[in-house]
């Protein structure tokens, strides 16, 4: 028992009584619907309903931003329910009670169906229609329409705002955190517009059911009076009709006060004033307007038969305003005071402080992705790029640079585009909330959805809903989600670009890494044998043919045993992909099994062996023998991707490097192996052969 006690006790705690205020608050609006209440806790109610339709209306004039009372259209929904909720918690006790006297419902409704109109239920019927109207017809309508408009204009006016804070940002007149902070309130404008617009219907409800209520309430307690009490016709009409009329009023006037307060809202133009303060300034403070006001009002008084003494006071209290708000000119416009002229501290003068470096890898978005990258919301794509980084460096070998992310208004709102070095790599289309499923060639039907191509690999692709992630699975498509989509394509990048991103400072960080386990091997290499800059020229020609520098230590090695015979980073890369080809050729066929690779034509690859005999890494091929090699090489490659093997072709060691670098721009995904490469206990079947037949 005293555990149970305790977990309730900790529930408690940990519930917080903010969070519990809104669910108690529609709860407690929903039960007075259906449950009865006593006239004293109607009374309590209705005083409620008044005092927080007051607060609302004084939180409305000393707004001095619209989003400011940006929770507003919520208010206006609760207060609409509660009004309702009362009515009908009242016409019950009405009915059911009214017999008894005018207080059976209440005191509140007693004060409004006697004090307010003097016990006369026809004033109080015209007095009651009376608020309807001007609720209804005036200013509901006229603020529910300036809501429409603004929220027109606000969103036509969204991306010229996005431009403008886009442009302060690029120069410097104000920082990221409140650029991004503009963008909210831009985006946060139009909803509150639009949000308006739909609540303002709820008020033109509300007063079309306060008709509609006070008529049954006038007909349903003629009916109870007369068949159910034995009243006569005029003491049931006068009853039931005064307890109809003060509950009518009861709940009209706060809604009439809750349809100003949306009338200032949606009014009012944002300023660093309040309502009151804008009145005064802009209306009370013209000593001109008020001048011939008084004048006109003063000629007015003069008349016969007109107010004369009404007229003629009010006219001197406009003069006499008018005749200080001019002195008060005269006084701000006098001449100032010469003082001497203080010392104006010199511009200061461009320095190396105003030159920021280019990020390395960059990513931009769309507005609409940025839920996607936005910490606050703990976007998906956030933690798949630290993912990504972390898989490159344990499969890679080095740490890229970290990705700076910005959202970048004159993209397209769901684009991104993937930059290096400030230059744009990648770009494509992800759409948050959908689903992509891409085509891997083996289908077998068709999706609803917007077609596309995959951004990475260039696969055919559609975008769909949620709702077809298990049809898409079963026709055969992948599918993947929108942060997943960006998320390999820079991943995909980065490979592609492993070289570029592998600068000095990269390799030094990787020496200094190795020389906490092996301090001599980096101390006898760098720089003593090897400057840094051909140690990275190496690597970076590793990774540029996908080949891992995980292994630094053979690599290393290998550079240190070479390094006193060359200094030239080709033959250097020559040699280590010798060391490593055990690690390539895993990499490409892993297991022991055999490989199943492209070779040249015996002819070919002496005509080629010639053209490079005189040893230059610049040698060019005769054009039509140029064209047939690319040609022929891109057709055996996709014949060994159609059946699930690596494009990979075989050469001597003499024609690697060179049929690399030529290949590489045609067929991206060609890898080229030299003979003295490949492991001797691994057993090789040719599948194609270039230059003679397949």
């Amino acid at each position: 028992m005293a555990a149970s006690s305790l977990r309730v006790q900790n529930l408690l705690g940990r519930l917080n009584v903010t969070q519990l205020a809104a669910p108690l608050l529609i709860l407690m609006i929903l039960s007075m619907m259906v449950l009865p209440l006593p006239a004293f806790v109607l009374d309590i109610f209705f005083t409620f309903n008044i005092a927080i339709s007051v607060l609302v209306l004084l939180v409305a004039i000393n707004t001095q931003k619209t989003l400011d009372f940006s929770v507003f259209p919520t208010v206006l929904l609760v207060t609409t329910l509660l009004r309702l909720s009362l009515n009908v918690a009242s016409t019950r006790v009405v009915l059911i009670e009214g017999h008894t006297g005018p207080a059976a419902a209440g005191k509140v409704i007693e004060a409004f169906g006697h004090f307010l109109v003097g016990g006369n239920f026809a004033v109080g019927i015209v007095v009651f229609m009376i608020l309807v109207i001007i609720n209804f017809v005036v200013i509901t309508k006229g603020a529910g329409r300036v809501a429409e408009v603004a929220a027109r204009f606000a969103l036509d006016a969204m991306p010229g705002k996005q431009m403008a804070i886009d442009a302060d940002l690029n120069a410097g007149l104000i920082g990221e955190d409140e650029a991004r902070q503009r963008r909210r309130d831009v985006a946060r404008e139009s909803e509150f517009y639009g949000s308006m617009d739909g609540a303002s219907k709820f008020v033109r409800g509300d007063a079309i059911a306060g008709i509609v209520i006070m008529l049954i309430n006038i007909v349903g307690g003629l009916f109870v009076g007369i068949f159910q009490h034995d009243m006569d016709f005029a003491t049931a009409g006068t009853t039931y009709t005064l307890l109809t009329i003060g509950d009518g009023l009861v709940a009209q006037i706060p809604g009439l006060i809750i349809s100003i307060a949306a009338g200032l809202v949606v009014t009012r133009v944002s300023d660093d004033r309040d309502v009151g303060q804008q009145v005064l300034g802009q209306m009370f403070l013209n000593p001109k307007a008020l001048a011939i006001t008084a004048a006109i009002i003063g000629t007015l008084g003069l008349i016969p038969g007109m107010p004369n003494l009404v007229f003629l006071l009010l006219a001197s209290g406009l003069g006499y305003l008018a005749w200080r708000m001019g002195q008060r000119d005269l006084r701000l416009a006098a001449p100032p005071v010469k003082v001497a002229p203080t010392a104006v501290p010199e511009a200061v003068e461009a320095s190396w402080g105003d030159v920021t470096p280019l990020d390395v890898l960059g990513l931009e978005v769309g507005y609409r992705l940025i839920p996607l990258v936005d910490k606050a919301q703990d976007g998906e794509l956030l933690r798949r790029i630290r993912g990504i980084r972390k898989k490159f460096a344990q499969e890679v070998g080095f740490l890229v640079s970290p990705v700076h992310i910005r959202d970048n208004l004159e993209l397209k709102p769901n684009a991104y585009r993937i930059l290096l070095k400030g230059v744009e790599v990648g770009a494509g289309e992800a759409y948050a909330g959908q689903l992509l499923a891409i085509n891997p060639g083996r289908v077998v039907g068709t999706l609803n959805g917007t077609p596309t191509v995959d951004p990475a690999f260039g696969l055919q692709a559609v975008w769909i809903d949620a709702a077809q992630r298990d049809k898409a699975q079963a026709y055969g498509y992948t599918v993947v989600d929108a942060s997943t989509v960006v998320a390999t394509h820079l991943n995909h990048l980065i490979l592609t670009h492993a070289g570029e991103l592998l600068g000095r400072q990269e390799v030094q960080q990787l020496l200094d890494h190795l020389a906490k386990d092996m301090p001599k091997l980096v101390e006898d290499l760098v720089p003593k044998v090897l400057p840094l800059g051909t140690l990275q020229k190496v690597l970076q020609n590793l990774l540029d043919e996908g080949v891992p520098i995980r292994d630094m230590r053979t690599i290393i090695e290998t550079v240190a045993d070479a390094a006193s015979r060359t200094q030239n980073a080709d033959e250097l890369v020559a040699q280590v992909r010798n060391a490593l080809g055990r690690a390539i050729i895993q990499q490409l066929f892993p297991g022991s099994g055999e490989m199943q690779v492209m070779s040249l034509d015996p002819a070919l690859e002496r005509l080629l062996t010639q053209a490079v005999a005189g040893g230059s890494d610049n040698t060019s091929f005769e054009p039509g023998l140029a064209d047939t090699l690319v040609r022929e090489t891109a057709a055996a490659a996709q014949r060994q991707e159609s059946h699930g093997l690596p494009a990979v072709l075989l050469v001597p060691g003499s024609l690697r490097l060179l049929l690399s670098r030529f290949l590489r721009r045609s067929v991206p995904q060609l890898k080229v192996l030299a003979h003295n490469e490949v492991p001797e206990n691994r057993i090789i079947k040719v599948t194609s052969v270039i230059g003679g037949k397949t």
